[in-house]
């Protein structure tokens, strides 16, 4: 894929692309008489292009549609790229930008963004009604049995935080991005490994439900630990493909 075709396939994160590009290596300022400007070719400069969205250092806010991805677990970043290279999750520009790139290199990515220990934005004010905070709350800590729904903190840990070493923690995340995200399963535009846990989960919530859950969690206080759990020592209590240790 020629840069030009990439720059045009990336939509709005076309700035991200140049950031990139400008970051890696040598860049040579404007003007026959400039000299030469070198950056440290590492990681982190690099990653720098991944915050012109993300945040800075990928920590996020708590406001927008841009999830946080520092601190998440290593195994849970690298498959979502995965996931964007490959078009299980929809998003053009995050396709175009993974697709030259190897597994090992998504890899050392993921991991790069896991190291990282950053604080936390405070949480989002909730306008929800009561009545609407206890439903979400009440299937965050208990889920609902009559309809299979088992609780989030039966996978994401009861303290809410992911655990490791690939399911994400849902705290410090914007309502809109968890809402979405729900309606992307819903609606078939967002996939995993399957068995597909996660698909399964979201499709049997209603309308209602995701707002409910979504604020719920959006308006929580991080807990004084942020990092995740260590791995689960009981089987999760569905079959998922992108997490090990789920049911049999």
């Amino acid at each position: 894929m020629s840069l030009i075709h990439l720059l045009r396939s990336c939509g709005r994160v076309v700035p991200c692309l140049l950031a990139a590009v400008l970051c890696a290596g040598t860049v040579q300022a404007a003007g026959p008489a400039a000299a030469p400007h070198t950056v440290p070719d590492t990681m982190a400069q690099r990653m720098q292009a991944c915050t012109l969205c993300h945040g800075k250092e990928g920590r996020a806010t708590n406001s927008g549609y841009f999830p946080r991805i520092a601190g998440k677990p290593a195994g849970y970043l690298y498959h979502q790229l995965l996931h964007f290279r490959e078009g299980r999750r929809q998003n053009a520009g995050m396709t175009a930008l993974l697709d030259p790139l190897s597994d090992a290199y998504l890899r050392d990515i993921a991991a790069h963004f896991a190291s990282l220990d950053l604080p936390y934005p405070p949480p989002q004010p909730s306008t929800a009604a009561p009545a609407e905070l206890a439903r979400g709350q009440a299937l965050v800590l208990h889920g609902d049995a009559q309809r299979k729904l088992p609780a989030c903190v039966a996978c994401h840990g009861q303290a809410l935080t992911g655990v490791q070493p690939a399911i994400p923690g849902l705290l410090g995340l914007p309502r809109d991005y968890l809402i979405g995200q729900l309606g992307a399963w819903q609606t078939g535009l967002r996939h995993a490994h399957a068995p597909d846990c996660m698909a399964q989960i979201a499709q049997a919530m209603s309308p209602a439900d995701v707002s409910a859950v979504a604020s719920w969690l959006a308006s929580q206080v991080l807990p004084a630990n942020t990092h995740p759990a260590p791995p689960a020592s009981r089987p999760l209590p569905l079959r998922c493909g992108s997490a090990p240790g789920a049911a049999k």
